[in-house]
């Protein structure tokens, strides 16, 4: 039987393999577009998706993260190789950090706080769940953007309607 940190490190490593096509698929000329004002910029969406594998990381080498001073913030992404970089990067070091921890070590609670008020208090376990969710999530969220730009999409968990059409 496979241990949590056994199944979130396949997690990780399998939606890995579509984050990379994805984040792969941004032009360098819409880093700045978004599709509506209230909307991420493609840099920001990418650059968030590409940071959440070291997010693993984070929760599992400390006790909490205050947003307000985040240390471990992104840097500034101006292209598609800073983006591919910085996406292996942090998950090299998710992927690390879960072949180093134990299942015992996500039990402890993580706090999530911004500017010392409170937002979350969980187990190291449910927040490591909630970052694999998340990169599902913009992860779709980024392929809604690419479409909009009639950028074509990878396949995810199987062909895309663009890679049928080819």
């Amino acid at each position: 039987m496979m241990t949590m940190t056994q199944r979130f490190l396949k997690q990780l490593e399998q939606e890995s393999i579509t984050t990379r096509k994805m984040l792969a698929a941004v032009p360098d000329d819409k880093f700045d577009w978004q599709p509506h004002p209230k909307s991420m910029t493609i840099r920001r969406l990418a650059t968030h998706l590409a940071e959440l594998p070291g997010w693993v990381a984070i929760t599992l080498t400390s006790d909490g993260l205050d947003l307000a001073n985040n240390q471990h913030g992104a840097p500034s992404i101006n292209n598609h190789a800073e983006l591919m970089d910085y996406f292996e990067n942090t998950l090299t070091k998710g992927v690390t950090s879960l072949q180093t921890a134990s299942d015992e070590d996500m039990m402890p609670d993580w706090t999530m706080s911004y500017g010392g008020r409170v937002i979350s208090v969980r187990p190291r376990e449910e927040v490591i769940h909630q970052s694999l969710d998340q990169i599902i999530h913009h992860r779709a969220q980024l392929g809604v953007f690419l479409r909009l730009l009639d950028v074509p999409i990878p396949g995810s968990y199987g062909p895309s309607a663009d890679e049928t059409m080819m």
